[in-house]
């Protein structure tokens, strides 16, 4: 178990169980405002444009934030405190898969998979719906990759939409798979709420977590 610092060992009453902070505000702000925006986003395609690419543009500032709370925020903020390898986050999803994966006190390695995922995603749903907002953006790409469908990649094709139809076709595949990232990510927030007997959700509210047993990992 590593030694926390200062700021991350501030204790508070929680009863008998001694709590620590692990989430600070901005990391609860981004998680909980990415939650809304994409909710929004998504519930306002087709219907509401402008509300759609409001809420898109404000998703892409947060992950842009992110990005950058990952390199110079608080400890388990940072993606040098909970990003593994490929070999110890299969191994921990196998430990999970057995029922005797370890508690971590920050991300776990599934979780921290799973943040990368959504991060990637995300900008790509982003950036597609940023080229989609105007067409003379598409125009700007040298050659439109032929991997979704080549006939909208080739030129017009049955809607008439072109690079555009392209795109579009992408941005809405990505979005798609944002959906099946978050069912995953709740889903694993289940398990280790029960498995750990801690509510995450909670613990992403109010920024504290259950101080860690001499077998977690902090």
């Amino acid at each position: 178990m590593s030694e926390m610092s200062a700021d991350d060992a501030a204790c508070v009453a929680g009863g008998p169980v001694q709590q620590v902070r692990v989430w600070d505000p901005l990391i609860r702000v981004f998680h909980w405002g990415l939650v809304a925006t994409f909710a929004v986003a998504f519930l306002s395609a087709e219907e509401l444009d402008s509300v759609h690419e409001l809420a898109g543009y404000i998703a892409a500032g947060l992950v842009a934030f992110r990005l950058i709370w990952g390199l110079i925020g608080g400890r388990y903020a940072r993606f040098a405190q909970f990003l593994r390898g490929p070999s110890e986050t299969v191994g921990y999803i196998g430990d999970m898969a057995r029922g005797r994966e370890r508690r971590h006190l920050g991300h776990n390695p599934a979780g921290a998979a799973m943040i990368v995922a959504l991060l990637v995603t995300l900008t790509g749903t982003a950036f597609t719906g940023w080229m989609m907002a105007d067409p003379d953006r598409v125009a700007m790409l040298p050659d439109l990759p032929q991997i979704v469908s080549p006939a909208y990649a080739d030129g017009p094709g049955e809607h008439g939409e072109g690079g555009a139809g392209a795109v579009k076709e992408v941005h809405e595949v990505l979005a798609n798979l944002v959906l099946v990232l978050i069912a995953l990510h709740v889903g694993g927030v289940v398990l280790a709420s029960v498995r750990h007997d801690e509510n995450l959700a909670r613990a992403m509210l109010t920024g504290h977590k259950r101080a860690p047993a001499p077998d977690d990992i902090a």
